[in-house]
């Protein structure tokens, strides 16, 4: 009989909600201090997870929850670019 694989699941920091790792975007702030998206999930450093929907990040943004998770403040560079892949997401989608 075949096992079942365990799905790492993961909160969202807009919504709050538990959903599959996969499906988040992840936000990393590397060891030497830098924020980066981290698209395969593996680079090294402290992580925050938010869904792929625009309203959770705007969410986050608005009670500074990605800035608390990662203890370091958000550049406008990073916010445009996250608000950048969300759109082309949504743009895929429609």
């Amino acid at each position: 009989m075949a096992r079942k694989r365990k799905i790492p699941l993961r909160i969202c920091v807009g919504c709050r909600t538990k959903r599959p790792k996969q499906d988040l975007i992840r936000l990393v702030r590397t060891p030497q201090g830098e924020l980066r998206l981290d698209p395969g999930g593996k680079i090294s450093g402290r992580g925050a997870y938010i869904c792929r929907q625009k309203t959770c990040f705007e969410k986050a943004l608005k009670g500074k929850r990605l800035e608390k998770n990662l203890e370091h403040p958000l550049s406008e560079e990073v916010i445009a670019e996250i608000t950048a892949l969300l759109e082309s997401e949504d743009d895929h989608t429609s």
